[in-house]
């Protein structure tokens, strides 16, 4: 991290959470953020969802919701960017305040409510992407919609032709009743309408599913059938957790959506149980709690295929990044894999 990046996330550090984060977005769009570029290797290279990307780390969704920055973050050094959740409607989301930083655990809660511009103006700047990255666009619902699941469809429908993949988000835990849609009736029929209209555009993409680590057992075992018999390109595992254990910062108790490095261990040993349960026959995206290479080469060997991250950037800022891409590389290394593919799931059985 350069100076200029620290005193800019000390001066961040000293507002309003929700105020600090537009102030990173305006910076990526005025150029004032790390761009080294791709990041990339022979070791980092990898294929993923018949995606060909420069390197495993990916950009989560919820950091530029309305796809405002897409240029910075193209050269922000990750191999591939998640965008959004974006709506039919445009929707405010939750009253604020609605973003916590937790210092002490190095964690943030957030209830934001998928407030978004909408899917028309996402689309439109969507439309004007830079060519070269690898972006994708996280599929959500309005919060007074009549039919969440055929949200989902109208969003890809109209959004689909500038994107690289998307992900159904049904695991949002600040979207009221929206985690029921991860149960297997509802679940298998909106994936069937987001796959009926994935098929239907000029250029189908890969469809993500990303889900919650506050699942049962048998819950992950009907989301990874489910997943399968809906030919998934992969699942995202996992979004912000409600889980409050052990959190020892003055912002503990908010409501909402938890995320960094608390969650670290839980979605990991999400991760690893859905790796079991697909006996690796379906992609997965390792995400929660990510801060540093060593977090990002557990959930590989977990059985993580590529990782994203995004609260970790708080406070480790943008060239976070590019130091995740060096330590990768030199632990792949060190461990003899030649390439990242051949690490994965290599130590899955230590987080069952």
């Amino acid at each position: 991290m350069t100076l200029l990046e620290k005193l800019g996330l000390l001066a961040l550090h000293r507002i309003d959470p929700e105020t600090g984060h537009g102030l990173a977005i305006k910076a990526l769009q005025s150029g004032l953020a790390p761009a080294p570029g791709p990041i990339t290797s022979p070791r980092l290279k990898t294929s993923f969802a018949g995606l060909d990307l420069p390197n495993p780390i990916g950009l989560a969704a919820g950091f530029d919701k309305n796809a405002t920055a897409l240029d910075g973050l193209a050269k922000s050094g990750f191999g591939f960017v998640e965008v959004g959740a974006a709506t039919p409607r445009p929707q405010p989301g939750n009253p604020k305040p609605r973003l916590f930083r937790l210092s002490q655990d190095r964690g943030v809660i957030n209830r934001f409510g998928f407030n978004n511009d909408g899917m028309d103006a996402i689309a439109a700047r969507l439309a004007k992407r830079p060519s070269g990255a690898v972006i994708g666009l996280n599929l959500g619902a309005n919060k007074d919609s009549d039919d969440r699941a055929s949200d989902f469809a109208k969003v890809l429908a109209t959004c689909g032709a500038h994107l690289d993949f998307a992900t159904v988000n049904v695991s949002s835990p600040n979207t009221e009743k929206l985690r029921d849609l991860q149960g297997k009736a509802a679940l298998s029929a909106l994936l069937s309408g987001v796959m009926q209209t994935r098929d239907a555009l000029a250029r189908p993409i890969p469809i993500f599913l990303k889900i919650a680590p506050d699942l049962s057992e048998a819950e992950l075992s009907e989301i990874a059938e489910v997943a399968l018999e809906a030919r998934l390109d992969a699942v995202i595992a996992t979004n912000t957790t409600l889980d409050r254990t052990a959190l020892v910062s003055a912002h503990k108790d908010e409501k909402g959506g938890l995320s960094g490095a608390p969650l670290f261990t839980k979605s990991t040993r999400v991760l690893a149980r859905l790796s079991a349960l697909t006996d690796g026959k379906l992609p997965l995206i390792g995400v929660g709690g990510i801060c540093n290479a060593q977090d990002a080469y557990d959930k590989i060997c977990a059985g993580a295929n590529v990782i994203q991250l995004y609260s970790a950037l708080v406070y480790s800022g943008m060239s976070l990044v590019g130091e995740i891409a060096q330590g990768l590389d030199a632990l792949l290394e060190q461990d003899g894999f030649a390439n990242v593919s051949e690490a994965v799931g290599s130590r899955r059985e230590a987080w069952l």
